[in-house]
């Protein structure tokens, strides 16, 4: 087993958090990648900057390493597999904050960024072996042979899978209620409170039951506004 030093500290420039770096969480790295659904791929091709959703696969016995596939066919995975740098993100939103101040209004989440290069596998067993593992990350206690067939080699063939050695990776959080000069005087004018989204797996739970018993009552308010089709 690989050592988890990249899940818990920052290890150069790249990873650097500039912005608020007292919600840095780096020992939450690995476990950021773990529950995430979709990696944003970032690259840049002939000047041009691209950022692309993926599903992926991470393992945080293997911290350095995380999976993505597509079609042979993906341009995306092409140019990754020809050693261009690569940044993926992944975003967990537990919740929504609002304020009685506009400025103030934020987001409760987790996020992890990674830096590094990728390669192609080709080996017709390594693919077999990830494909099934992403799957069950998905769809968790789907067997191969039981609950579907596993893939033929012409659907091995027919799909390219990189692997990206991460070089440096870095985490980030915020959780709990809502900061504003004035969120804290039930008597003051507006409202606040905390909306809860996203996943249950979201690791990041800080709100207030003050914040949240609001975010309920504030629900009905929300409703009544034409158009509004509800936040979660």
């Amino acid at each position: 087993m690989e050592t988890n030093t990249l899940a818990t500290q920052n290890t150069g420039e790249r990873s650097r958090i500039r912005r608020h770096p007292d919600r840095a969480v780096p020992g939450e790295a690995s476990n950021i990648l773990v529950q995430g659904m979709v990696a944003h791929v970032g690259f840049v091709q002939d000047g041009q900057p691209y950022v692309i959703p993926f599903t992926y696969h991470y393992d945080p016995a293997q911290p350095q390493r995380l999976y993505l596939h597509g079609s042979t066919a993906s341009r995306t995975l092409l140019h990754l597999a020809a050693g261009a740098p690569v940044c993926v993100s992944v975003t967990l939103v537990e919740g929504l904050v609002y304020s009685r101040t506009a400025m103030n209004h934020s987001m409760n989440y987790g996020s992890a960024v990674c830096f590094g290069h990728a390669r192609l596998l080709e080996s017709e067993q390594e693919k077999r072996v990830v494909f099934e593992a992403m799957i069950g990350r998905y769809f968790e206690e789907r067997t191969a042979g039981r609950d579907y067939e596993a893939p033929t080699l012409e659907h091995l063939n027919a799909t390219a899978l990189v692997e990206v050695e991460i070089e440096e990776m870095s985490a980030k959080a915020r959780s709990g209620g809502p900061t504003g000069p004035h969120d804290a005087d039930a008597e003051a004018t507006g409202s606040c409170g905390v909306v809860e989204v996203g996943s249950s797996k979201c690791p990041f739970s800080g709100a207030s039951p003050q914040s949240k018993t609001a975010a309920k009552t504030d629900k009905a308010t929300l409703a009544a506004v034409p158009g509004y089709r509800g936040l979660c």
